[in-house]
């Protein structure tokens, strides 16, 4: 196995910078995932670990080993580095069978004979294409391939493999099938595992740890699930899944619990804080439509408000619902099961409704900067 320190990485393309200044530890064996939208640097950082960018500053240790120094002129080059990598692509050797592309890093690093075809047969068996070894790859599907490009990546035991988007191109089933094999031949070799994906689902059901960049810069980093529940800016929020995300001024709270008078409005929510700012500061809060729920008509209650349905979205065991609370536009999910229980209709246009929303789960979140990232 093999822990990863970064130091003071940078990458720059001309005069943009791609990477500023970037830090990181890896554990040895830990799964994490660099997630992100286009443009945030999460690809570029995997390309400088696995060699095949050369960053403009910064060191890059692999196993307690230097890879790059860039004050010292270090740079070993990727087949110097025992990883291996998986590709979006696949980046099979199309005249090759399946086993001679799972063969091929086992040929470069020396291992021969009996011993190597033990292993291609084993990791055949462990990506289920133990009958496909003579197969040409290009008469396989999709996922077949992804299969037989993360055997090669195993092949010669590397103490980490990178992951640069590998299921984006498979359908919405394969790719979860194929997600849960990744971390399933992870857990069996033991390999530190980097992985690349933009999709939020992807990161949470694979990853030890999620790192969520931006502008080049780690915007958070946590468990699953203190990304997915506890984003500390809007920027996180927005990306993983936080419809609503609005503006106030905290009127009141203690403790971990603020009171937010929404702006433009006299709507006031309670949110979880860290710690609650100082009476009349401005601050940004965020939650999820499904943080809502119908309730008992008192709209002067905190965390209750009357919204009109403006729009009313069907999707199968909920309706997404657009409200208009006040002038301020936010966005509801109501299971179909709540409605039932208080004997109401589906909701429609011009409906008007009373909401709570749930005050443990709202959030006070840093505002969306606009700059080149915050860099939490």
């Amino acid at each position: 196995m093999t822990d990863v320190v970064v130091s003071g990485l940078m990458k720059q393309y001309n005069t943009k910078p791609a990477l500023r200044s970037l830090d990181l530890s890896i554990k040895s064996g830990e799964f994490i995932t660099l997630l992100g939208p286009s443009g945030c640097g999460k690809t570029t950082t995997l390309r400088c670990l696995a060699g095949l960018e050369r960053p403009t500053a910064g060191t890059v240790s692999l196993g307690g080993r230097v890879v790059v120094d860039t004050e010292r002129g270090v740079f070993v080059p990727p087949d110097k580095r025992h990883v291996g990598m998986v590709f979006q692509s696949y980046a099979l050797w199309p005249h090759m069978s399946v086993a001679e592309n799972v063969a091929y890093p086992l040929k470069i690093a020396g291992v021969r004979g009996q011993e190597r075809q033990d292993r291609i047969r084993d990791l055949l068996e462990a990506v289920g294409l133990e009958k496909y070894e003579k197969r040409q790859v290009t008469a396989l599907s999709g996922g077949q391939q992804q299969r037989v490009a993360l055997a090669r990546a195993l092949a010669a035991r590397p103490g980490i493999i990178f992951y640069d988007e590998p299921l984006s191109n498979l359908d919405t089933k394969l790719r979860y099938q194929m997600g849960q094999q990744v971390r399933a031949l992870h857990n069996r070799f033991e390999t530190t595992s980097v992985y690349v994906t933009h999709d939020q689902e992807e990161a949470i059901t694979l990853s030890d740890r999620i790192i969520v960049m931006n502008h080049g810069v780690i915007e958070q980093q946590g468990t699953p699930e203190e990304i997915y529940d506890r984003p500390r800016s809007a920027y996180v929020a927005d990306f993983m899944g936080f419809q609503n995300i609005t503006t106030g001024e905290v009127v009141g709270g203690s403790g971990a619990r603020a009171e937010v008078k929404l702006s433009g409005s006299d709507i006031v929510l309670g949110a979880y804080a860290d710690t609650v700012p100082a009476i009349g500061s401005p601050v940004s809060l965020a939650f999820r439509s499904e943080h809502i729920r119908l309730a008992d008509q008192r709209p002067s209650a905190v965390g209750h408000f009357t919204g009109t349905v403006s729009r009313s979205t069907f999707v199968g065991s909920a309706y997404n619902l657009l409200l208009d609370a006040e002038g301020t536009t936010i966005r509801a999910r109501i299971g179909r099961s709540e409605l039932d229980a208080q004997n109401l209709p589906t909701p429609a246009p011009g409906d008007a409704l009373s909401f709570e929303v749930n005050a443990h789960r709202a959030l006070l979140v840093e505002p969306f900067d606009t700059a080149a990232g915050s860099g939490h």
